[in-house]
């Protein structure tokens, strides 16, 4: 077995065709199915079902079986090359949200930057789903996601969850500590789907009068969208308090009770042994920070700004 052959079958496994791997790998079709025909050789038995008029590759059983062997193959490969530089600095890859980077992430980095002198930090900003398949493929180390999804290789762990609010400016329309959805104009709204029990809620109560006036992917183009004192939001607690240390808010609770967002950490079943130390680090550090972190959000009154300490 060599690099380009475990590389072009684990890209077939992915686009479940040859054609597109070739694109991909900017091969010829021929190449691809040569360098597989050559893995299956090696191997002794076939990893793909040959149908003639099919678009789509299916795997046999032994070629479905073969896909951990090979992410494992590829992993050590990646091992190596880090270990060939024989550098004395640990790397540590971290995937995470951007509203968890923003609102709770960015001083942790920070604290453990100050106390491991000998750590570099990658992080990377990623959809949830996307940081499953950064892991996947060892492209991160460990990952910080809203969503609870099954992969085979990826150990999952609930790590802790917030309540969300209805956020308004210092200019409330409604302003009181408890307001239902039906109250709000729908039309005003600044949306970011939290997660998926977050997405279902929100079409229950609010999808259906009108929709949002900005809908985007991040937190940070929202916050900087927002100009509008009309405007308003829900949001866990985390972003609010972030929020509030860029503009006054005023918060209240709902009567129709969203459900809580929920955090996940996840991690590599074959973890790469080069960045191990580091993650042990990085969860002791976490565990640590998340112990003393709070949010003291502030019902019903307006609080928050750059000159409040929050």
């Amino acid at each position: 077995m060599n690099l380009s052959e475990i590389e072009t079958f684990l890209t077939i496994v992915n686009t479940k065709s040859i054609t597109k791997t070739a694109d991909l790998l900017f091969l010829s079709q021929p190449t691809v199915s040569h360098r597989l025909s050559s893995l299956e050789e090696e191997l002794g038995f076939p990893l793909v079902i040959r149908k003639k008029g099919h678009k789509q590759v299916e795997l046999t059983a032994k070629g479905m079986d073969f896909i951990s062997i090979a992410e494992r193959w590829m992993s050590l490969w990646k091992e190596t090359r880090a270990l060939q530089h024989n550098q004395d600095r640990l790397l540590l890859t971290i995937g995470c949200t951007d509203s968890m980077n923003l609102a709770l992430m960015a001083p942790l980095y920070n604290q453990i930057l100050e106390m491991n002198q000998k750590l570099d930090l990658n992080i990377r900003t990623h959809q949830s789903s996307e940081l499953y398949g950064l892991l996947n493929n060892h492209d991160i180390d460990i990952g910080f996601v809203y969503h609870h999804l099954h992969y085979k290789n990826i150990i999952s762990e609930k790590l802790f969850q917030e309540k969300l609010y209805l956020v308004q400016s210092d200019q409330p329309v409604i302003p009181r500590p408890l307001v239902h959805t039906d109250e709000l104009d729908s039309a005003m709204e600044l949306f970011l789907s939290w997660d998926d029990n977050f997405q279902i809620w929100h079409d229950r109560w609010l999808a259906s009068s009108s929709r949002p006036h900005i809908a985007a992917d991040t937190i940070t183009l929202l916050d900087r969208l927002w100009k509008n004192p009309l405007n308003w939001m829900i949001a866990p607690e985390s972003v609010i308090a972030e929020l509030a240390r860029r503009r006054p808010l005023y918060i209240s609770e709902l009567i129709n009770v969203p459900p809580h967002r929920v955090c996940y950490k996840i991690k590599h079943k074959y973890p790469k042994l080069t960045s191990m130390h580091a993650v042990s680090f990085f969860e002791q550090s976490l565990d640590e920070y998340l112990q003393k972190r709070s949010f003291q959000i502030r019902i019903g009154e307006i609080w928050g700004g750059p000159d409040t300490s929050i």
